[in-house]
Formats: structure tokens, C-alpha cells, sequence
């Protein structure tokens, strides 16, 4: 492609902004499709729910000791089921903590072994692992292997796709993305979640989030004010949260 293009530029008079154009947009579209997850060109994700007055709530990259579980005592407080994408070696490290969550009623999906900052960069066969090991440790401590997966960052590529096929995963992303990793104001917080909250809303949260514990009675009840049911992830996307 490359020796065609150069043949068009210097035989043909083509200009090399033409081409240079075409790179630019084809890395515009690939960079779009990797980070945003519900742009689903790399692999199909379930980002939203078919619902005209229900929603799901989901936190990232538990379990965390004195924070995941103030978050179980406000939502057992509320009865509300939630779903918890958790990295596979903190399973390990506090396994009764993840045994909390499924005896509260809780969904536990995976969200890799090591949440690194390259493991999207990793093979599909070193990404299979740790999906892999990161099942391992949850059917070992609650006896169920989960089939929802939310990728590291929502960052997806072919990579990634292939592994997702392999391990027969449903890819769940979100409609709402709290930025509550950056957010440190409860109010600020709560706004951000609340302003456009609408029935089939999967929410994003993080269960090491101070922010986060802080507003979170507040998103409930506002959530139940605004005629909106909350209910398990599995019930709102109507798929199997385990094998």
C-alpha cells in the first residue's frame, strides 16, 4: 500500500495530503474505537439496558477493605442490588469480602487479574490467561465462574476481541461514566451521575472511591424519586451473570 501510494504521489501527481489525510482519519477511528467501548468496533458490549425505567449500578476494581464494605452496609441499608467487577489477585487477598458480596445478593464479574496499565498491549493468549486466572479465583472462593467481563479502562482492540471470543464473555461497558476516579467532591459527583440518569442507564462506579461512599445514599434515593428501579445488571441486560 505503501509502494502504491508513493507511486501515485511521484508518478501520478497525487497529492501526499490525500494520503496523509486517510492516515489521520483511519487513526482518528481506531483511536476512538479502542477507548470508548461502546463504539463496539473491536467486539460487541452490552452498554445499555432495553428499560424505560430501570437501571443497574456496577463498580469497578474491588475488593477493597474498609471501602467496599461500607458500600455493601449502604446498599443492603437500601436493599439495592449492585454488581461488582473485581480484579482477580484482591479476590485472593480478601476472598471474604468477595463472599459478602454474593451473600448480599450480588453479581461479581470479572475485570482482569491485574488491572495493569498495559493489559490491553498484552497478547490475546497473555490476556486469555489472566481473564482466566481471574475466573479461577472467583469460581474458588464463591463456586460460580462469572461470564461478564468489563475491560481494564473500557480500552478494547483486536487483541483483546479475540480473547473476549475465546472465554465466551459478555463484554459490559456502561451508559453512564461517573469519572469518580478523578471526582473527589460527593456533590460534584452526584451531579455528574444524576444529570441525564434515564431508564436502561448501566452506571459506573468505583468501590474505592471516599467520593463515591459518600454520595452514594444520596444517588439512591435520588434514583427512587425519580421513578427509576434499580435492579440487578443480569435482570436489566437479560443475560446469565454466571456459567
Amino acid at each position: 500500500l505503501v509502494f502504491l501510494a508513493l507511486a501515485d504521489v511521484f508518478l501520478f501527481k497525487v497529492s501526499v495530503f490525500v494520503y496523509l489525510a486517510g492516515v489521520a482519519v483511519y487513526t482518528g477511528i481506531t483511536i476512538y474505537g479502542s477507548a470508548v467501548v461502546s463504539s463496539q468496533l473491536f467486539l460487541p458490549a452490552i452498554c445499555k439496558g432495553k428499560s424505560d425505567h430501570a437501571v443497574a449500578i456496577t463498580f469497578d476494581d474491588g475488593p477493597v477493605p474498609g471501602k467496599t464494605n461500607r458500600i455493601l452496609d449502604i446498599l443492603a441499608e437500601h436493599q439495592v442490588p449492585a454488581t461488582f467487577f473485581c480484579i482477580g489477585n484482591r479476590i485472593y487477598d480478601h476472598p471474604d469480602l468477595v463472599r459478602q458480596l454474593l451473600m448480599h445478593g450480588h453479581a461479581i464479574g470479572n475485570h482482569s487479574y491485574w488491572h495493569g496499565t498495559f493489559f490491553d498491549l498484552q497478547s490475546a493468549g497473555k490476556i486469555r490467561q489472566e481473564l482466566q486466572m481471574t475466573d479461577e479465583a472467583i469460581e474458588q472462593v464463591i463456586g460460580k465462574r462469572p461470564v461478564f467481563f468489563r475491560p481494564p479502562y473500557g480500552v478494547t482492540n483486536p487483541a483483546l476481541a479475540r480473547a473476549v471470543k475465546q472465554g465466551n464473555y459478555i463484554t459490559i461497558g456502561w451508559s453512564i461514566r461517573s469519572m469518580d476516579t478523578v471526582i473527589k467532591n460527593p456533590e460534584v459527583l452526584l451531579n455528574k451521575v444524576t444529570k441525564s440518569v434515564k431508564g436502561g442507564d448501566i452506571i459506573l462506579l468505583h468501590d474505592h472511591s471516599e467520593a463515591t461512599i459518600v454520595m452514594l445514599p444520596k444517588l439512591l434515593a435520588h434514583l427512587v424519586k425519580s421513578g427509576l428501579k434499580i435492579v440487578p445488571l443480569d435482570v436489566l441486560v437479560k443475560k446469565q451473570a454466571y456459567a
